[in-house]
């Protein structure tokens, strides 16, 4: 069995325009010790992403600019689609809009708002092939 990775070995970059959604969600993604990138706009992420190259994303879906649509369109065309996404999002989409998601090839998860702090904790582990803290 091959040894799971040390979680500040890997850099999360947390993406919403809520800034205290923000601030929770990278509290949460710091105490399971990971390393974080803040962005609060479409833009602003593909700007993160190019100068941080993350580990992993998580992407809220509602954006003012660029969409968290667009931006996933975007980091693919841009050769970041290999990097893992987690899709947050409020807003109630139905069956086949979350399918549609699900099969962008970047795409590893979909948390519904409010997020769960230990629901995001365990698929950023899951995602990344870390070991949470004990």
């Amino acid at each position: 069995m091959s040894e799971l990775a040390k979680p500040a070995d890997k850099l999360v970059l947390l993406v919403d325009d809520d800034e205290s959604l923000l601030d929770l969600m990278e509290h949460v993604v710091k105490k399971e010790g990971f390393r974080t990138g803040r962005a609060m706009d479409g833009q602003e992420a593909l700007a993160k992403v190019a100068a941080l190259n993350p580990d992993a994303i998580v992407l809220d879906f509602m954006l003012p600019n660029l969409s968290g649509y667009e931006a996933l369109r975007e980091f693919q065309a841009r050769g970041h689609g290999d990097i893992p996404v987690l899709i947050v999002t409020g807003r109630v989409l139905d069956a086949k809009s979350i399918e549609e998601v699900r099969r962008e090839p970047n795409v590893k998860e979909f948390l519904q708002k409010p997020v769960r702090p230990a629901m995001l904790a365990l698929a950023l582990h899951r995602i990344l092939g870390t070991a949470p803290n004990a």
